[in-house]
């Protein structure tokens, strides 16, 4: 009875065979594509929402909108500010420090600009800025450099640490 079956095609074997061996080599080149894809896409999406947030920061606290601009602050008491040689923790901190440094009785908030940003992706959902800011008040101008550690929370870019030094003043 065996005898009377016929045997496969000759050519179905080595059909199976290559159909087994494109399966091994191109899901991998597949996938690792897709990776690549993926990663790449996120990297190239970084710069320019990272850029919005300080935009945004920039437009609010030159409308006077400390609360608006503290928004783009990581809500958290594992916050950190690094300035003038001290350490702030805390969102609640953060904006204490600002409220009496430019809301306080004879401050004023100036006007705030960004310059030399420099966005460099750190993987999917971590990223630094970097760069220069300034603030003109009616009477002196402060300026300095700063450097940020940003996070992709699932409602967007928060700051999780913001190193920011001033100026020496010229004598």
């Amino acid at each position: 009875m065996a005898a009377d079956l016929d045997p496969a095609p000759k050519g179905l074997g080595r059909l199976r065979l290559f159909v087994m061996a494109l399966a091994l080599v191109g899901i991998p080149v597949v996938g690792l594509g897709f990776a690549y894809w993926v990663a790449v896409g996120w990297q190239r999406d970084t710069d320019p929402q990272v850029r919005a947030v300080l935009m945004r920061q920039q437009e609010a606290w030159n409308a006077g909108e400390l609360e608006r601009f503290m928004e783009d602050y990581w809500d958290s008491d594992e916050l950190t500010f690094f300035s003038e040689g001290k350490v702030t923790k805390g969102y609640t901190g953060l904006q204490e420090r600002f409220r009496k440094r430019y809301q306080s009785e004879g401050k004023e908030m100036g006007t705030l600009t960004f310059s030399d940003l420099d966005v460099t992706p750190m993987g999917a959902s971590h990223a630094t800025a970097r760069g220069r800011w300034k603030v003109v008040k009616s009477n002196e101008t402060v300026d300095g450099l700063f450097t940020l550690a940003l996070y992709r929370f699932r409602d967007g870019w928060k700051i999780t640490h913001d190193h920011t030094s001033e100026s020496k003043k010229k004598p």
